[in-house]
């Protein structure tokens, strides 16, 4: 669990999808590619991963990750009760 969310919020985007490798689907590959990278946006928004990704000029089944990644990173529960 990162600091943030110990405070009770999200962390940005891109720190909770680089957390996520180790995962078995398309996000925890995206995560893999995007800790090898240095230039990734680790603070970044989704739309700040998109972007980098269209630089990088990746095919449609990424940006389909990120859309899945992003719909469990909103649900990230941030409340501090237990």
């Amino acid at each position: 669990m990162s600091e943030d969310t110990e405070r009770g919020q999200r962390p940005s985007f891109g720190a909770w999808l680089l957390e996520q490798v180790g995962r078995e689907d398309w996000v925890g590959q995206l995560a893999a590619a995007g800790k090898s990278d240095r230039s990734f946006p680790r603070q970044g928004a989704p739309e700040d991963v998109r972007a980098f990704l269209r630089k990088q000029q990746a095919d449609g089944d990424v940006f389909q990750a990120v859309d899945d990644a992003e719909m469990d990173w909103m649900s990230v529960d941030t409340s501090d009760e237990p």
